[in-house]
């Protein structure tokens, strides 16, 4: 999604050309240019396929609505076994139309895992789960802390699910430290996102996350804090950026891997 202007061939191959080991995949390209064709396309490149975005909006009210969610769910993670990828992301979904209960909108989301978990883990694929920013509570996902992303994941074993360790969205939080560990210790940080904060945030503000070093967020930081949780996994950098997206694609790549290197390696060098 960082840069989404680019083709997924195109895509593939400035990964090569720079070096990028693992790319993670977004449901509505994939489905552009094929799913079959684009598990050849990574795979021929020798590109690990680090996560699969996104099933998840889980909030439902209306039985037939639930029921389309949990079956767009499962293709998701059959989406994910074809891919190679074990991890497929998780948006919760927000709150639905006519509520303002947060808690049982929660509770849909469990109710939902209960079924979908079990589906995931006989396919080989562990589900993720996502807290996003409370900005984002109302529309999009009710889950906005890493600890209320733990109370669910914790309801099911960790290789079922787990969750996402978002820069973007826990960075604020002085709880996500101690959450961070408690998710290292229970084995389910099953992914580790980097994207910064930075203000004015843009009219309807999801396309605000900000190129790495622009911003607030000290990823070396969290970079300590996900390893010290025992993370050794791949690290996805994930930006939602309209002026990046403008941009030639293989440049923006190119400029994104070198802030990377530059905001995660330890500050001596």
């Amino acid at each position: 999604m960082t840069v989404k202007q680019l083709s997924l061939p195109a895509l593939v191959d400035a990964c090569t050309r720079l070096g990028v080991p693992a790319v993670g995949l977004w449901r509505e390209p994939v489905a552009q240019y094929g799913l079959e064709a684009t598990a050849a396309l990574v795979r021929d490149a020798g590109l690990a396929v680090t996560s699969l975005c996104r099933g998840g909006f889980l909030t439902a009210l209306d039985d037939g609505d639930r029921a389309r969610a949990l079956a767009n769910n499962r293709t998701a993670i059959d989406e994910a076994v074809t891919l190679g990828t074990d991890t497929l992301v998780l948006v919760s979904g927000g709150l639905p139309p006519g509520s303002r209960d947060l808690v049982a909108a929660r509770e849909r989301v469990a109710d939902a895992l209960v079924s979908l978990a079990p589906y995931a883990a006989d396919r080989g694929v562990r589900l993720a789960i996502e807290p996003l920013h409370p900005m984002f509570a109302a529309d999009r996902c009710v889950v906005s802390t890493l600890d209320q992303a733990l109370d669910l994941a914790e309801r099911f074993p960790a290789r079922q699910v787990g969750v996402v360790v978002d820069t973007y969205h826990i960075w604020w939080d002085d709880r996500a430290p101690a959450a961070v560990a408690r998710a290292g210790t229970t084995g389910r940080i099953h992914s580790f996102q980097l994207a910064d904060w930075t203000t004015p945030l843009p009219a309807g503000v999801l396309t605000g996350r900000g190129q790495l070093g622009d911003g607030a967020i000290d990823f070396r930081h969290w970079l300590a804090l996900v390893e010290s949780a025992g993370w050794a996994g791949f690290i996805e950098v994930e930006l939602f950026n309209e002026e990046l997206w403008a941009r030639e694609g293989a440049e923006v790549l190119a400029e994104t891997a070198t802030r990377f290197t530059a905001c995660t390696q330890p500050a001596s060098r």
